[in-house]
């Protein structure tokens, strides 16, 4: 997933290690590293985590952290979000003392968010998923990234499509809310039907509350890019792209997801609900593919 930096809004005085990322959507929460890297960190697409060795972090590091914003910003912090790239991975003896942390350190606090694998959600049982939730767990970010089993093996995601499947109905039954992100030309022009159909399919069968997609962009020192450079990988044109953003639109039936297509990374920003808002999504998909929509300009696109 190819998201942007934490800004360093009630981060004053915080610890960090490396650069810190987090979802967009969570521009205004407290940035709390409970991990560092990627315990995954193979996908072939990503260098957001490649200068860092894989760790938990001390959990006294933790806690420490967490009382220094506490007495500084106290009952300012309404959400937090839990890095690094998939904290999910910590055991419940980490999790529990960190969120009752949270939760006895802002009184104001709404919700606990992290990333999560769908590796990583189906190594835990049902019971843990619901302790996390009831001590405030609420919002998982998910990135199945393709729904095509042939494109998940192909960029390393180390999970197919059943995978995330079963990850989704899990987090559901704990009570979890999901937050799905979708990469536009994660198959390349060969497979970029069928990565736009299947990654429908899938983003209806996990049916989350939230519902992204993201254009994959080359970063160089990435196997991707290795790829790409050598001819072994060709990245869809921005019609192509389009294309495929139109099939996820028109096919994805979700019960009642915001869906957001308005990442930095991407050519055509839009957003609204599905299913209520699909016909209106695809009539501007359909003017930026007549030239009636203007695109994204290349040189204003990033992470």
């Amino acid at each position: 997933m190819l998201l942007q930096p934490g800004r360093l809004r009630y981060n004053l005085g915080m610890r960090y290690v490396g650069t810190v990322y987090r979802p967009p959507s969570e521009a205004d929460s407290y940035l709390l590293q409970a991990t560092i890297g990627c315990s995954w960190n193979h996908c072939t697409y990503c260098a957001t985590y490649q200068e860092k060795q894989f760790r938990l972090r001390p959990l006294a590091e933790t806690l420490e952290d967490i009382a220094l914003a506490g007495s500084t910003f106290g009952d300012r912090v309404r959400k937090v979000f839990v890095m690094d790239g998939d904290a999910m991975v910590m055991e419940l003896e980490l999790w529990e003392p960190i969120l009752q942390a949270l939760s006895d350190t802002f009184p104001n606090l709404r919700r606990v968010s992290c990333y999560a694998t769908a590796l990583n959600l189906l190594a835990k049982s049902g019971h843990e998923l619901r302790r996390l939730r009831d001590l405030g767990l609420k919002l998982l970010y998910i990135g199945p990234e393709s729904g095509d089993d042939t494109t998940l093996k192909r960029i390393a995601k180390g999970a197919d499509s059943a995978d995330h499947v079963e990850a989704a109905a899990k987090a559901r039954q704990a009570g979890m809310k999901q937050s799905l992100i979708f990469l536009l030309g994660a198959g390349g022009v060969e497979r970029s039907v069928e990565h736009a159909t299947a990654s429908a399919r899938l983003a209806t069968a996990m049916d989350p509350e939230f519902l992204s997609a993201l254009t994959l962009m080359l970063i160089p020192g990435t196997p991707i890019h290795e790829l790409a450079e050598s001819g072994r990988f060709q990245i869809p044109s921005v019609d192509e792209l389009l294309r495929e953003l139109r099939t996820i639109v028109a096919e994805t039936n979700p019960s009642d997801t915001i869906f957001r297509c308005n990442h930095a990374s991407n050519y055509l920003p839009i957003a609204g609900r599905l299913p209520r808002d699909r016909d209106a999504i695809l009539q501007k998909i359909d003017a930026a593919l007549t030239g009636d929509v203007p695109f994204r300009s290349e040189w204003s696109r990033g992470l």
